[in-house]
């Protein structure tokens, strides 16, 4: 950070900006299938109704 702030580097403050640019526009949701989206947003739906079990309820189903 100390290097950073201190750098009058054109090319190195560049090369930051862009990095800072590629995170901010990579959004995991992006690149998840229609299928995928479609499954979290029902959760979400179903998380907002109460719908939710504990983890030891799901666990036991599931063993």
């Amino acid at each position: 950070m100390k290097l950073l702030l201190t750098t009058d580097n054109p090319s190195i403050l560049e090369s930051i900006k862009q990095i800072f640019k590629k995170e901010k526009s990579a959004d995991f949701w992006n690149e998840l299938t229609s299928d995928q989206q479609n499954e979290i947003n029902k959760a979400d739906i179903e998380i907002s109704r109460g719908e939710t079990s504990s983890y030891d309820t799901f666990m036991s189903s599931h063993r």
